[in-house]
């Protein structure tokens, strides 16, 4: 069994810690031109495999220990199918049945979910503040992705031949949300296979294992996954793969392995802010008074989930007498987030 790792002492790590939600916003930009001239289940197996033996293949040269035990093989196998398999499967066919904000609004509210797990499992500390800014964060995204006809006809401000009357969960928000699941249940099954393996090298081979299934399904279920790509359609698969792949979950999940889970994960409503930013900055897009307000709400949400501790113990408020008695069996797993946003869904 390997001892836990830290990541304390790593340098620029504010920036390494934003870095996988820069590198997810950033690659949905670069697969949205190639996603019409593909196919789902094909995409999600590129955005896995090379990307799991780019990983094995850093692993090697720094010379980490490959899992050894049936426990880490097992572990693995689980992460793979949940978190490979399970959540990059829905991702991909959610998209093309989804509007790619409101999808994007479904992912992201996987940190709540990641919250209520790490509650409930390791006795993580939320308290008030955290669940404030988590809140906070899900209104912000859901004003970055939805349509803003949706969100005014839901308060009245539209006349009524403008408003959306759409039905909100159908076949595609729903596998979208079943992403959003599988993405959080993964991200708290990372701790059971650090404990059995290096982080990193159970992130490649949850990669290669969870998309391989996927390239097997697209073989018989899918056609002509590839001749409609242009020379920069595979430039945007080869940046999506490498860095919104395995650079991204190599770091995330190294993160994810000795911190805080529900601070960590709440940095994934960054996700969508980049997305639009550099979607502004490419494609032209341009931000609607309701999704600058998103964005804003979407940085408040993340400053009160990781400063929670210290705007508790500030304002004397947000504590349980629970937390006051020390426990020997509750973690400190908890670590200081700091989050500084360089200028710069769902999720792919």
């Amino acid at each position: 069994m390997l001892t836990k790792q830290t990541n304390t002492d790593l340098p620029l790590k504010p920036l390494l810690l934003i870095a996988p939600f820069f590198l997810w916003g950033t690659a949905m930009v670069a697969m949205k031109g190639v996603i019409p001239h593909t196919t789902p289940l094909f995409m999600a197996g590129m955005r896995l495999v090379p990307a799991g033996v780019l990983v094995l293949l850093f692993c090697l040269i720094q010379g980490r220990p490959q899992p050894k035990t049936w426990k880490a093989w097992l572990w693995i196998g689980l992460f793979a199918l949940v978190d490979g398999a399970l959540f990059q499967g829905f991702l991909a066919e959610g998209l093309v049945r989804t509007n790619a904000g409101l999808g994007s609004v479904m992912i992201d509210t996987q940190p709540l979910a990641v919250a209520i797990l790490c509650l409930w499992l390791f006795n993580e500390s939320i308290r008030f503040w955290g669940w404030l800014g988590l809140v906070i964060g899900v209104i912000g995204i859901s004003a970055i992705g939805l349509p803003d006809q949706l969100i005014l006809g839901w308060f009245n401000l539209l006349p009524a031949e403008q408003m959306v009357t759409s039905p909100i969960l159908e076949s595609g928000e729903w596998l979208m949300l079943l992403a959003a699941l599988s993405m959080a249940v993964g991200t708290v099954l990372v701790r059971g296979v650090c404990r059995h393996c290096d982080p990193v090298v159970g992130t490649g081979w949850h990669m290669i294992i969870g998309g391989l299934p996927l390239f097997m399904l697209s073989g018989g279920w899918e056609a002509d996954q590839w001749v409609n790509i242009d020379g920069g359609g595979w430039m945007a698969i080869a940046y999506s793969t490498i860095f919104g792949s395995a650079i991204a979950y190599g770091l995330f999940f190294y993160f994810a392995s000795s911190g805080s889970l529900t601070s960590l994960s709440s940095l994934t409503f960054l996700t969508p802010i980049f997305a639009l930013l550099f979607g502004n900055l490419f494609l032209g897009e341009v931000l609607t008074p309701l999704q600058s307000m998103g964005v804003g709400l979407t940085l408040v949400s993340i400053y009160l989930v990781n400063q929670r501790d210290i705007l508790a113990d500030k304002f004397k408020f947000g504590h349980s007498a629970a937390e006051s008695i020390p426990s020997e069996t509750t973690q400190p797993m908890e670590v200081s987030l700091p989050v500084k946003i360089p200028e710069s869904e769902p999720k792919l």
